[in-house]
Protein backbone atom coordinates (compact mmCIF):
# COMPACT_ATOMS: atom_id res chain seq x y z
CA UNK A 1 0.00 0.00 0.00
CA UNK A 2 1.61 3.35 -1.01
CA UNK A 3 1.96 6.08 1.25
CA UNK A 4 2.67 8.69 -1.65
CA UNK A 5 0.85 10.29 -3.98
CA UNK A 6 1.94 10.96 -7.99
CA UNK A 7 1.04 14.80 -7.25
CA UNK A 8 3.59 14.77 -4.06
CA UNK A 9 4.21 18.45 -3.84
CA UNK A 10 8.11 18.71 -2.66
CA UNK A 11 10.60 21.58 -1.89
CA UNK A 12 12.17 22.86 -4.88
CA UNK A 13 16.08 23.62 -4.32
CA UNK A 14 16.50 25.60 -7.71
CA UNK A 15 16.07 29.99 -7.78
CA UNK A 16 -18.17 13.14 4.69
CA UNK A 17 -16.93 9.01 6.53
CA UNK A 18 -19.96 11.77 6.16
CA UNK A 19 -20.67 14.52 4.01
CA UNK A 20 -17.46 16.11 4.95
CA UNK A 21 -14.82 13.37 5.85
CA UNK A 22 -13.10 12.76 2.33
CA UNK A 23 -9.44 11.85 3.96
CA UNK A 24 -7.32 9.58 2.47
CA UNK A 25 -4.78 7.48 4.09
CA UNK A 26 -3.38 6.21 1.05
CA UNK A 27 -2.10 9.55 -0.24
CA UNK A 28 -0.47 11.93 1.44
CA UNK A 29 1.33 15.32 0.56
CA UNK A 30 4.97 16.18 1.53
CA UNK A 31 5.32 19.41 2.88
CA UNK A 32 5.60 22.22 -0.12
CA UNK A 33 7.29 25.19 1.02
CA UNK A 34 9.27 28.06 -1.01
CA UNK A 35 10.60 31.63 -0.01
CA UNK A 36 9.55 34.52 -1.56
CA UNK A 37 11.04 37.37 -3.74
CA UNK A 38 9.71 39.77 -5.58
CA UNK A 39 4.72 44.25 -11.48
CA UNK A 40 2.87 46.85 -12.60
CA UNK A 41 0.75 48.25 -15.36
CA UNK A 42 -1.31 51.48 -15.05
CA UNK A 43 -4.36 49.63 -14.64
CA UNK A 44 -7.19 50.51 -13.33
CA UNK A 45 -7.64 49.76 -9.50
CA UNK A 46 -10.62 47.82 -7.70
CA UNK A 47 -10.06 47.86 -3.69
CA UNK A 48 -11.79 45.35 -2.01
CA UNK A 49 -12.80 46.23 1.61
CA UNK A 50 -9.44 46.66 4.45
CA UNK A 51 -11.67 44.28 6.79
CA UNK A 52 -11.56 41.50 4.23
CA UNK A 53 -11.77 33.68 3.36
CA UNK A 54 -11.17 29.52 3.50
CA UNK A 55 -12.33 26.29 3.38
CA UNK A 56 -10.09 23.49 5.03
CA UNK A 57 -8.89 20.69 2.82
CA UNK A 58 -7.35 17.72 3.38
CA UNK A 59 -7.32 15.32 0.49
CA UNK A 60 -9.81 17.79 -0.52
CA UNK A 61 -10.96 20.27 -3.75
CA UNK A 62 -12.76 23.18 -2.28
CA UNK A 63 -10.82 24.45 0.62
CA UNK A 64 -11.44 24.02 4.11
CA UNK A 65 -11.37 27.00 6.54
CA UNK A 66 -9.15 26.28 10.08
CA UNK A 67 -8.60 28.32 12.90
CA UNK A 68 -5.00 27.37 12.41
CA UNK A 69 -5.40 29.43 9.21
CA UNK A 70 -5.14 32.43 11.59
CA UNK A 71 -2.41 35.25 12.46
CA UNK A 72 -0.65 34.24 15.29
CA UNK A 73 1.95 35.80 17.49
CA UNK A 74 4.50 33.56 15.76
CA UNK A 75 3.65 34.73 12.19
CA UNK A 76 2.25 38.16 13.05
CA UNK A 77 5.42 39.61 12.14
CA UNK A 78 5.70 37.52 8.61
CA UNK A 79 6.04 40.15 6.02
CA UNK A 80 2.38 40.10 4.22
CA UNK A 81 1.53 37.90 1.12
CA UNK A 82 1.19 40.76 -1.83
CA UNK A 83 -1.24 39.43 -4.57
CA UNK A 84 -1.82 41.45 -7.77
CA UNK A 85 -4.91 40.14 -10.20
CA UNK A 86 -5.11 41.74 -13.44
CA UNK A 87 -8.75 40.93 -15.21
CA UNK A 88 -9.62 41.97 -18.47
CA UNK A 89 -12.61 44.74 -18.44
CA UNK A 90 -15.78 43.63 -18.41
CA UNK A 91 -15.06 39.71 -19.01
CA UNK A 92 -17.64 37.18 -17.84
CA UNK A 93 -16.71 34.31 -15.65
CA UNK A 94 -18.61 30.88 -15.76
CA UNK A 95 -20.03 31.26 -12.50
CA UNK A 96 -23.37 32.58 -13.07
CA UNK A 97 -22.46 35.14 -15.55
CA UNK A 98 -20.44 37.44 -13.05
CA UNK A 99 -17.87 39.67 -14.30
CA UNK A 100 -13.85 38.68 -13.62
CA UNK A 101 -13.73 41.46 -11.63
CA UNK A 102 -16.75 40.87 -9.07
CA UNK A 103 -15.16 37.16 -8.67
CA UNK A 104 -11.58 38.59 -8.03
CA UNK A 105 -12.79 41.08 -5.49
CA UNK A 106 -14.90 38.56 -3.84
CA UNK A 107 -11.38 36.44 -4.06
CA UNK A 108 -9.67 39.15 -2.26
CA UNK A 109 -11.73 39.59 0.73
CA UNK A 110 -12.34 35.75 1.56
CA UNK A 111 -8.30 35.59 1.47
CA UNK A 112 -8.55 37.16 4.55
CA UNK A 113 -10.27 34.57 5.75
CA UNK A 114 -7.45 32.18 5.82
CA UNK A 115 -4.54 34.96 7.14
CA UNK A 116 -4.84 38.64 7.69
CA UNK A 117 -1.10 39.26 6.26
CA UNK A 118 -2.58 37.80 2.69
CA UNK A 119 -3.27 41.44 0.54
CA UNK A 120 -4.80 41.44 -2.75
CA UNK A 121 -5.68 43.79 -4.88
CA UNK A 122 -7.72 43.70 -8.22
CA UNK A 123 -7.14 45.70 -11.07
CA UNK A 124 -9.00 45.86 -14.44
CA UNK A 125 -6.74 46.17 -17.49
CA UNK A 126 -8.72 48.80 -18.59
CA UNK A 127 -5.53 51.64 -18.95
CA UNK A 128 -5.44 54.97 -17.59
CA UNK A 129 -2.73 57.72 -17.61
CA UNK A 130 0.77 56.57 -16.98
CA UNK A 131 1.31 60.26 -15.68
CA UNK A 132 -0.13 61.86 -12.37
CA UNK A 133 -0.96 59.93 -9.02
CA UNK A 134 -2.98 57.34 -10.00
CA UNK A 135 0.10 56.03 -12.19
CA UNK A 136 2.33 56.24 -8.57
CA UNK A 137 -0.19 54.59 -6.59
CA UNK A 138 -0.08 51.69 -8.65
CA UNK A 139 3.51 51.59 -9.35
CA UNK A 140 3.99 51.58 -5.61
CA UNK A 141 1.24 49.08 -4.98
CA UNK A 142 2.80 46.40 -7.37
CA UNK A 143 6.27 46.94 -6.12
CA UNK A 144 7.44 43.82 -5.04
CA UNK A 145 4.49 41.26 -6.27
CA UNK A 146 4.73 38.03 -4.80
CA UNK A 147 1.99 36.46 -7.23
CA UNK A 148 0.28 38.17 -10.22
CA UNK A 149 -2.90 36.83 -11.48
CA UNK A 150 -4.12 37.09 -14.97
CA UNK A 151 -7.51 36.51 -15.70
CA UNK A 152 -9.67 37.29 -18.65
CA UNK A 153 -7.33 39.75 -20.63
CA UNK A 154 -6.82 39.19 -24.15
CA UNK A 155 -6.67 42.60 -25.49
CA UNK A 156 -3.36 42.77 -27.37
CA UNK A 157 -2.40 46.31 -25.75
CA UNK A 158 -2.80 45.19 -22.35
CA UNK A 159 -1.23 41.51 -23.18
CA UNK A 160 1.73 43.56 -24.64
CA UNK A 161 2.20 45.86 -21.85
CA UNK A 162 2.28 42.93 -19.37
CA UNK A 163 4.73 40.57 -20.73
CA UNK A 164 6.54 44.56 -21.16
CA UNK A 165 6.93 45.06 -17.40
CA UNK A 166 6.22 41.77 -15.71
CA UNK A 167 9.62 40.41 -16.17
CA UNK A 168 11.04 40.36 -12.36
CA UNK A 169 7.83 39.02 -10.97
CA UNK A 170 8.40 35.14 -10.42
CA UNK A 171 4.91 33.83 -10.11
CA UNK A 172 2.33 34.94 -12.91
CA UNK A 173 -0.31 32.82 -13.74
CA UNK A 174 -2.78 33.43 -16.42
CA UNK A 175 -6.11 32.16 -16.89
CA UNK A 176 -8.97 32.70 -19.40
CA UNK A 177 -6.23 34.97 -20.93
CA UNK A 178 -4.00 35.14 -24.13
CA UNK A 179 -1.65 32.72 -24.90
CA UNK A 180 0.88 34.96 -25.73
CA UNK A 181 1.02 35.58 -21.98
CA UNK A 182 3.42 33.08 -20.13
CA UNK A 183 3.53 31.85 -16.83
CA UNK A 184 5.83 31.60 -14.53
CA UNK A 185 6.37 29.74 -10.93
CA UNK A 186 9.44 30.25 -8.64
CA UNK A 187 11.39 32.13 -11.60
CA UNK A 188 11.08 30.24 -13.85
CA UNK A 189 8.58 30.08 -17.21
CA UNK A 190 6.23 27.35 -17.73
CA UNK A 191 6.15 26.56 -20.95
CA UNK A 192 2.62 26.08 -22.99
CA UNK A 193 1.60 25.77 -26.81
CA UNK A 194 -1.72 26.08 -26.51
CA UNK A 195 -5.42 27.96 -27.73
CA UNK A 196 -6.53 31.09 -25.92
CA UNK A 197 -7.95 29.31 -22.54
CA UNK A 198 -6.25 28.17 -19.59
CA UNK A 199 -2.70 28.06 -20.51
CA UNK A 200 -1.78 25.77 -17.61
CA UNK A 201 -3.52 22.66 -19.51
CA UNK A 202 -0.10 21.75 -21.20
CA UNK A 203 3.53 22.33 -20.15
CA UNK A 204 6.84 21.70 -21.14
CA UNK A 205 8.91 18.88 -20.24
CA UNK A 206 11.60 20.73 -19.26
CA UNK A 207 9.31 22.74 -16.49
CA UNK A 208 10.38 21.54 -13.13
CA UNK A 209 8.87 18.80 -10.85
CA UNK A 210 7.87 21.23 -8.56
CA UNK A 211 5.67 23.30 -11.24
CA UNK A 212 4.35 20.18 -12.98
CA UNK A 213 3.09 18.94 -9.52
CA UNK A 214 1.78 22.65 -8.38
CA UNK A 215 0.25 23.50 -12.29
CA UNK A 216 -1.88 20.07 -12.07
CA UNK A 217 -3.17 20.68 -8.83
CA UNK A 218 -3.78 24.39 -9.66
CA UNK A 219 -5.52 23.31 -13.41
CA UNK A 220 -7.92 21.28 -12.15
CA UNK A 221 -9.28 23.04 -9.05
CA UNK A 222 -9.45 26.21 -11.88
CA UNK A 223 -11.42 24.40 -14.18
CA UNK A 224 -13.55 23.63 -11.58
CA UNK A 225 -15.13 27.22 -11.55
CA UNK A 226 -15.90 27.90 -7.84
CA UNK A 227 -14.93 30.18 -5.54
CA UNK A 228 -13.36 28.17 -3.24
CA UNK A 229 -11.10 26.11 -6.30
CA UNK A 230 -10.09 29.47 -7.28
CA UNK A 231 -9.01 30.53 -3.59
CA UNK A 232 -7.83 27.73 -3.22
CA UNK A 233 -5.31 27.84 -6.51
CA UNK A 234 -3.40 31.00 -5.14
CA UNK A 235 -2.93 29.24 -1.14
CA UNK A 236 -1.56 26.16 -3.81
CA UNK A 237 0.68 29.04 -4.88
CA UNK A 238 1.45 30.42 -1.42
CA UNK A 239 2.39 27.74 -0.14
CA UNK A 240 4.48 26.21 -2.93
CA UNK A 241 6.82 29.23 -3.73
CA UNK A 242 6.69 31.82 -0.83
CA UNK A 243 5.56 30.47 2.47
CA UNK A 244 3.94 27.75 4.36
CA UNK A 245 -0.17 28.09 4.67
CA UNK A 246 -0.75 26.87 8.10
CA UNK A 247 -3.76 25.22 7.04
CA UNK A 248 -2.01 23.13 4.15
CA UNK A 249 -0.15 21.58 7.40
CA UNK A 250 -2.57 18.68 7.32
CA UNK A 251 -1.55 17.60 3.73
CA UNK A 252 1.62 17.06 4.95
CA UNK A 253 2.50 12.78 5.67
CA UNK A 254 4.46 11.40 8.65
CA UNK A 255 6.42 9.43 6.61
CA UNK A 256 7.18 6.06 8.60
CA UNK A 257 5.29 7.29 11.56
CA UNK A 258 2.41 6.96 10.11
CA UNK A 259 3.17 3.53 8.50
CA UNK A 260 4.44 2.34 11.30
CA UNK A 261 1.06 3.37 13.27
CA UNK A 262 -1.39 1.47 11.14
CA UNK A 263 0.96 -1.80 11.07
CA UNK A 264 1.32 -1.97 14.94
CA UNK A 265 -2.54 -1.28 15.88
CA UNK A 266 -4.67 -2.08 12.88
CA UNK A 267 -3.24 -4.82 11.16
CA UNK A 268 -6.61 -7.03 11.02
CA UNK A 269 -8.15 -3.43 9.68
CA UNK A 270 -6.24 -2.86 6.94
CA UNK A 271 -5.96 -6.74 5.46
CA UNK A 272 -10.00 -6.90 5.62
CA UNK A 273 -10.41 -3.70 3.66
CA UNK A 274 -7.75 -5.11 0.95
CA UNK A 275 -9.56 -8.91 0.48
CA UNK A 276 -13.15 -6.60 0.36
CA UNK A 277 -13.51 -5.86 -3.55
CA UNK A 278 -15.16 -2.68 -2.67
CA UNK A 279 -12.84 -1.39 0.30
CA UNK A 280 -9.50 -2.19 -1.79
CA UNK A 281 -11.60 0.15 -4.75
CA UNK A 282 -12.43 2.66 -2.61
CA UNK A 283 -8.22 3.00 -1.46
CA UNK A 284 -7.22 3.12 -4.68
CA UNK A 285 -9.91 5.56 -6.48
CA UNK A 286 -8.71 7.29 -3.61
CA UNK A 287 -4.87 6.81 -4.47
CA UNK A 288 -5.35 8.30 -7.81
CA UNK A 289 -6.78 11.65 -6.71
CA UNK A 290 -5.16 14.77 -5.77
CA UNK A 291 -4.70 14.85 -2.23
CA UNK A 292 -6.61 18.20 -2.50
CA UNK A 293 -9.26 17.01 -4.52
CA UNK A 294 -12.59 17.01 -2.06
CA UNK A 295 -14.30 16.47 -4.77
CA UNK A 296 -12.92 13.62 -6.72
CA UNK A 297 -12.04 11.91 -2.62
CA UNK A 298 -15.84 12.23 -1.57
CA UNK A 299 -16.98 10.35 -4.65
CA UNK A 300 -14.75 7.54 -3.85
CA UNK A 301 -15.71 7.16 -0.49
CA UNK A 302 -19.58 7.59 -1.38
CA UNK A 303 -19.35 5.59 -4.52
CA UNK A 304 -17.58 2.59 -2.31
CA UNK A 305 -18.79 2.69 0.96
CA UNK A 306 -18.68 -0.35 3.12
CA UNK A 307 -18.50 -2.19 6.69
CA UNK A 308 -14.62 -2.78 6.39
CA UNK A 309 -14.03 0.52 4.84
CA UNK A 310 -15.74 2.27 8.16
CA UNK A 311 -13.65 -0.07 10.34
CA UNK A 312 -10.44 0.89 8.30
CA UNK A 313 -11.22 4.22 9.09
CA UNK A 314 -12.11 3.97 12.44
CA UNK A 315 -8.94 2.31 13.73
CA UNK A 316 -6.35 4.30 11.69
CA UNK A 317 -7.56 7.61 11.66
CA UNK A 318 -10.22 8.31 14.43
CA UNK A 319 -9.08 5.39 17.45
CA UNK A 320 -5.20 6.23 16.85
CA UNK A 321 -4.82 9.22 14.74
CA UNK A 322 -1.62 7.81 12.84
CA UNK A 323 -2.21 10.57 10.27
CA UNK A 324 -1.57 13.28 13.10
CA UNK A 325 -3.66 15.71 12.15
CA UNK A 326 -5.93 18.41 14.42
CA UNK A 327 -7.98 20.34 12.26
CA UNK A 328 -10.25 22.95 13.81
CA UNK A 329 -13.67 24.17 13.17
CA UNK A 330 -13.16 27.75 11.39
CA UNK A 331 -14.23 30.71 12.68
CA UNK A 332 -14.11 32.49 9.82
CA UNK A 333 -16.46 33.56 8.77
CA UNK A 334 -18.65 34.80 11.58
CA UNK A 335 -22.27 33.85 10.45
CA UNK A 336 -24.84 36.05 13.39
CA UNK A 337 -28.11 33.76 13.86
CA UNK A 338 -31.97 35.95 13.19
CA UNK A 339 -33.03 37.43 15.86
CA UNK A 340 -36.56 37.28 15.36
CA UNK A 341 -39.38 34.77 14.12
CA UNK A 342 -42.90 35.72 13.72
CA UNK A 343 -42.43 39.23 15.78
CA UNK A 344 -40.90 37.38 18.57
CA UNK A 345 -37.34 37.32 19.66
CA UNK A 346 -36.03 33.75 18.67
CA UNK A 347 -35.61 31.44 21.73
CA UNK A 348 -34.08 28.10 21.51
CA UNK A 349 -37.73 25.68 21.10
CA UNK A 350 -38.19 27.79 18.09
CA UNK A 351 -35.06 27.42 16.70
CA UNK A 352 -35.39 23.51 16.46
CA UNK A 353 -38.97 24.16 15.26
CA UNK A 354 -37.80 25.87 12.49
CA UNK A 355 -35.18 23.02 11.86
CA UNK A 356 -38.24 20.58 12.06
CA UNK A 357 -39.94 22.53 9.03
CA UNK A 358 -42.52 20.76 7.40
CA UNK A 359 -42.03 17.53 8.78
CA UNK A 360 -45.12 16.31 9.73
CA UNK A 361 -46.90 18.20 6.92
CA UNK A 362 -44.81 16.41 4.43
CA UNK A 363 -42.68 13.64 4.34
CA UNK A 364 -39.41 15.83 5.01
CA UNK A 365 -38.41 18.88 7.24
CA UNK A 366 -37.14 20.92 4.22
CA UNK A 367 -35.57 20.21 0.71
CA UNK A 368 -32.36 21.80 -0.37
CA UNK A 369 -32.67 23.81 -3.73
CA UNK A 370 -29.15 25.39 -3.62
CA UNK A 371 -26.04 25.35 -1.54
CA UNK A 372 -22.16 26.91 -1.42
CA UNK A 373 -19.69 24.40 -1.20
CA UNK A 374 -18.77 22.93 -4.19
CA UNK A 375 -17.81 19.39 -2.52
CA UNK A 376 -21.07 18.78 -0.57
CA UNK A 377 -24.17 20.60 -0.98
CA UNK A 378 -24.39 19.87 -5.30
CA UNK A 379 -25.88 16.50 -4.46
CA UNK A 380 -28.94 15.85 -6.57
CA UNK A 381 -32.23 15.36 -4.54
CA UNK A 382 -31.03 16.54 -0.81
CA UNK A 383 -33.68 15.69 1.59
CA UNK A 384 -33.57 17.30 5.51
CA UNK A 385 -35.12 15.28 8.20
CA UNK A 386 -35.10 17.31 11.80
CA UNK A 387 -36.69 16.06 14.70
CA UNK A 388 -36.52 15.70 18.50
CA UNK A 389 -35.68 12.21 19.67
CA UNK A 390 -37.31 9.81 22.65
CA UNK A 391 -34.90 10.74 25.21
CA UNK A 392 -35.73 14.24 26.81
CA UNK A 393 -33.78 17.52 25.18
CA UNK A 394 -32.65 15.12 22.53
CA UNK A 395 -32.13 16.57 18.59
CA UNK A 396 -31.84 14.64 15.48
CA UNK A 397 -30.53 15.63 11.90
CA UNK A 398 -30.47 13.20 9.31
CA UNK A 399 -29.55 13.90 5.45
CA UNK A 400 -30.82 11.95 2.44
CA UNK A 401 -29.25 12.61 -0.78
CA UNK A 402 -28.34 10.81 -3.95
CA UNK A 403 -25.06 10.31 -5.17
CA UNK A 404 -23.54 9.11 -8.85
CA UNK A 405 -21.23 6.84 -8.09
CA UNK A 406 -17.92 6.41 -10.25
CA UNK A 407 -19.60 3.29 -12.12
CA UNK A 408 -22.73 5.61 -13.03
CA UNK A 409 -24.87 4.45 -10.79
CA UNK A 410 -27.51 6.41 -8.76
CA UNK A 411 -27.57 5.53 -4.75
CA UNK A 412 -29.10 7.02 -1.85
CA UNK A 413 -26.99 7.94 1.11
CA UNK A 414 -28.24 9.02 4.59
CA UNK A 415 -26.60 10.43 7.78
CA UNK A 416 -27.51 10.74 11.07
CA UNK A 417 -26.14 13.63 12.98
CA UNK A 418 -26.59 14.47 16.89
CA UNK A 419 -27.82 18.07 17.40
CA UNK A 420 -27.19 19.93 20.42
CA UNK A 421 -28.67 23.85 20.86
CA UNK A 422 -25.55 26.41 21.09
CA UNK A 423 -25.10 29.28 23.48
CA UNK A 424 -27.37 31.46 21.15
CA UNK A 425 -30.71 30.85 20.05
CA UNK A 426 -30.69 29.80 16.41
CA UNK A 427 -26.74 28.54 16.88
CA UNK A 428 -26.28 24.55 16.88
CA UNK A 429 -23.50 22.21 17.46
CA UNK A 430 -24.19 18.75 14.98
CA UNK A 431 -21.54 15.75 15.74
CA UNK A 432 -21.94 12.21 14.04
CA UNK A 433 -19.60 9.16 13.58
CA UNK A 434 -19.62 8.28 10.10
CA UNK A 435 -17.79 5.88 8.04
CA UNK A 436 -15.37 6.02 10.58
CA UNK A 437 -14.72 9.19 12.20
CA UNK A 438 -16.37 12.06 13.94
CA UNK A 439 -17.69 15.23 12.30
CA UNK A 440 -18.59 18.06 14.21
CA UNK A 441 -20.35 21.11 12.56
CA UNK A 442 -21.54 24.49 14.05
CA UNK A 443 -24.43 25.31 12.16
CA UNK A 444 -26.57 28.63 12.06
CA UNK A 445 -30.55 29.58 11.21
CA UNK A 446 -29.13 32.79 9.39
CA UNK A 447 -32.95 33.81 8.21
CA UNK A 448 -36.42 32.38 7.65
CA UNK A 449 -39.45 34.53 6.76
CA UNK A 450 -42.27 33.40 8.98
CA UNK A 451 -44.50 31.61 6.46
CA UNK A 452 -41.29 29.20 6.25
CA UNK A 453 -41.30 29.61 2.47
CA UNK A 454 -37.56 28.98 2.23
CA UNK A 455 -34.54 29.39 5.10
CA UNK A 456 -30.63 29.73 4.78
CA UNK A 457 -28.41 27.56 6.82
CA UNK A 458 -24.97 28.38 7.50
CA UNK A 459 -22.52 25.63 8.75
CA UNK A 460 -18.98 25.08 9.40
CA UNK A 461 -16.96 22.12 10.59
CA UNK A 462 -14.40 19.63 10.97
CA UNK A 463 -13.68 15.95 10.73
CA UNK A 464 -10.20 16.73 13.41
CA UNK A 465 -8.49 13.50 12.66
CA UNK A 466 -9.08 13.37 8.96
CA UNK A 467 -7.34 16.84 9.03
CA UNK A 468 -10.06 18.93 7.03
CA UNK A 469 -11.89 21.70 7.93
CA UNK A 470 -14.98 23.39 5.64
CA UNK A 471 -17.77 25.91 5.32
CA UNK A 472 -20.86 26.14 3.40
CA UNK A 473 -24.69 26.76 3.18
CA UNK A 474 -27.64 25.87 2.04
CA UNK A 475 -31.10 27.63 0.87
CA UNK A 476 -34.01 25.37 1.29
CA UNK A 477 -37.72 24.99 0.84
CA UNK A 478 -40.62 22.73 1.26
CA UNK A 479 -40.71 21.43 -2.49
CA UNK A 480 -36.66 22.44 -3.42
CA UNK A 481 -38.17 25.53 -5.61
CA UNK A 482 -36.28 28.90 -5.66
CA UNK A 483 -38.37 31.72 -3.80
CA UNK A 484 -40.38 33.99 -5.19
CA UNK A 485 -38.62 37.08 -6.67
CA UNK A 486 -40.33 39.49 -3.92
CA UNK A 487 -38.34 37.17 -1.34
CA UNK A 488 -35.34 37.97 -3.26
CA UNK A 489 -33.62 41.03 -1.56
CA UNK A 490 -33.93 39.66 1.58
CA UNK A 491 -32.64 36.24 0.21
CA UNK A 492 -29.43 38.18 -0.78
CA UNK A 493 -29.13 40.25 2.28
CA UNK A 494 -28.70 36.81 4.30
CA UNK A 495 -26.16 35.35 1.93
CA UNK A 496 -24.09 38.40 2.20
CA UNK A 497 -24.24 37.77 6.02
CA UNK A 498 -22.84 34.87 5.44
CA UNK A 499 -19.75 36.24 3.23
CA UNK A 500 -21.39 34.64 0.19
CA UNK A 501 -22.13 35.81 -3.17
CA UNK A 502 -25.47 34.85 -5.04
CA UNK A 503 -24.01 33.52 -7.91
CA UNK A 504 -21.73 31.13 -5.65
CA UNK A 505 -24.74 28.89 -5.20
CA UNK A 506 -24.94 25.80 -6.65
CA UNK A 507 -28.56 24.92 -7.84
CA UNK A 508 -29.39 20.96 -6.67
CA UNK A 509 -31.03 18.80 -9.24
CA UNK A 510 -34.49 17.53 -7.76
CA UNK A 511 -35.52 15.97 -10.59
CA UNK A 512 -35.94 12.05 -10.89
CA UNK A 513 -35.55 11.90 -7.06
CA UNK A 514 -37.62 8.55 -6.91
CA UNK A 515 -38.36 6.72 -3.36
CA UNK A 516 -35.80 8.49 -0.95
CA UNK A 517 -35.25 6.47 2.03
CA UNK A 518 -37.23 8.83 4.44
CA UNK A 519 -39.29 7.84 7.65
CA UNK A 520 -38.02 8.79 11.10
CA UNK A 521 -38.03 6.71 14.02
CA UNK A 522 -41.42 5.29 16.01
CA UNK A 523 -41.90 7.26 18.94
CA UNK A 524 -40.25 10.62 17.79
CA UNK A 525 -41.66 14.55 18.18
CA UNK A 526 -42.00 17.45 16.21
CA UNK A 527 -42.41 20.79 16.83
CA UNK A 528 -42.85 22.37 20.21
CA UNK A 529 -44.14 25.77 19.86
CA UNK A 530 -44.68 27.11 16.31
CA UNK A 531 -47.90 25.32 14.12
CA UNK A 532 -46.83 25.05 10.64
CA UNK A 533 -49.57 24.07 8.01
CA UNK A 534 -50.07 25.45 4.45
CA UNK A 535 -52.48 23.37 2.39
CA UNK A 536 -50.64 24.19 -1.15
CA UNK A 537 -48.18 21.52 0.13
CA UNK A 538 -51.00 19.10 0.29
CA UNK A 539 -50.48 18.07 -3.08
CA UNK A 540 -46.43 16.95 -2.31
CA UNK A 541 -47.38 14.34 0.04
CA UNK A 542 -46.86 10.78 -0.68
CA UNK A 543 -45.17 12.64 -4.10
CA UNK A 544 -41.50 12.27 -2.15
CA UNK A 545 -40.50 12.56 -6.18
CA UNK A 546 -41.61 16.09 -6.54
Amino acid sequence: MSLEHPLLLKPETGGQMNRRFTASTTSLLLPPNRYRKTALPCFYRLSPSRKTAFHALYRVSAVAESKSGAVTEENISDPPVKIVAIVGHGSISPLKSATWEEVMLHTAKRMKWVDEGYDMLVFTDKFCEFSGENGINLQRELRGVDILVIVGVTNQESVKWVRTNTENVDNIICFESSPDLGNKLGGRYVDNNQDEGNIFSKISKKSSNQSVEVVQTVSEAWERYNSDDIRFCLLVIINAYIKPVPILKNLRAKGFSTLNCMVKNCGTQILNCLLDPSCRKALQCLNKCSPVDQVCNYRCIASYESPNLEAFSLCVLQKNNCLELDAKIPDKPYVPPMVKFRGMDLRHEVAEDIFVGWLGDLNWSWRVLAGQNPAYDQFPCQYQLFYRGKAKGSFWYEPVFQVKTLEGNMVWRRRKYRVKRGKVPGTFNFSVLDNGVVSNEFWTIVDAPDDLSWALFHYSGAARVAGQSYTGAVLVSPDGQYPIDAEKRRLVSALESCGIKEWELYTVDNCSCQDPPLGIPEGSRLHSVIEVKDKKWDSLLGSPAV
